[in-house]
């Protein structure tokens, strides 16, 4: 497939699409993560040359999308437990501060459903990695969430982020796409993503009664749902994988 990669610094047209892009992957409970909600879309348009669209040049609406952003890391180089909303507080930060973070997340990637499957995602992800080293970053990290996480929201992130397979790759897809673009799995974010919300909102976003306390495995979720009736409320903390890409300089 002949496809052109452009950031929306390139196509502010493009903008829109973040968030008018298909993405029937995503549970709608997922959605609801209040830091996200507040700052993802902004800190987007803040810094609209870390984000890459794949265009073909005959259909008028991108087929894929990599969103990074740049965060203030911590001063002995270690990840975030807080993962994804830990990078987005972090912008936002360096945003009220007038300042560019010093190190580079890969938050968000999505490919068109008639394109999961042709080797779009891997690119996308090398276009990622060359983008951060054009901007000056010297490595590219990631809140990592695995694709097939949800099918054992009973076993532990750590276990499932260090299974793999005969050949020494990670049993999760994602996770091997990014091995295999050189990526190092190198540790867990164990708070990537806090929702909370009423019984009846839990209900609405997922189908089920969520009649009883305790945990409720939730589809799409990588781990069970904390429920509890006395207060009418349930919580979902999602646990992600850093995984880490030292990039070339360009």
């Amino acid at each position: 497939m002949d496809l052109e990669f452009v950031t929306i610094a390139d196509r502010p047209d493009l903008f829109r699409y973040v968030t008018d892009f298909p993405d029937d992957t995503v549970a709608e409970f997922l959605y609801q993560d209040p830091v996200s909600n507040a700052l993802f879309v902004g800190l987007i348009e803040r810094h609209p040359e870390f984000t890459v669209m794949a265009v073909d040049p005959g259909v008028p609406a991108p087929v894929g999308m990599t969103c990074t952003m740049p965060f203030t890391g911590s001063p002995d180089g270690e990840l975030p437990p807080g993962g994804y909303d830990a990078v987005l507080l972090s912008a936002a930060a360096d945003a009220v501060a007038g300042r560019r973070g010093d190190r580079v997340a890969a938050l968000f990637a999505v490919v068109r459903p008639q394109l999961r499957g042709t080797g779009l995602s891997p690119r996308l992800m090398t276009v990622a990695c060359d983008n951060g080293a054009r901007l000056g970053y010297s490595e590219l990290v990631v809140p990592a969430r695995p694709t097939r996480k949800h099918e054992h929201p009973r076993m532990p992130m750590a276990d499932y982020m260090a299974w793999t397979r005969e050949d020494g790759l990670p049993v999760d897809p994602w996770l091997r796409v990014h091995v295999r673009a050189g990526g190092e799995i190198v540790g867990l974010a164990p708070s990537s993503m806090t929702i909370t919300g009423t019984l009846d909102e839990w209900r609405r976003w997922t189908g089920l009664p969520f009649a009883e306390s305790g945990p409720v495995e939730v589809p799409g979720g990588f781990v069970p749902v904390q429920c509890d009736t006395v207060a009418g409320v349930a919580s979902y903390v999602e646990p992600n994988v850093w995984v880490r890409h030292r990039l070339s300089p360009r």
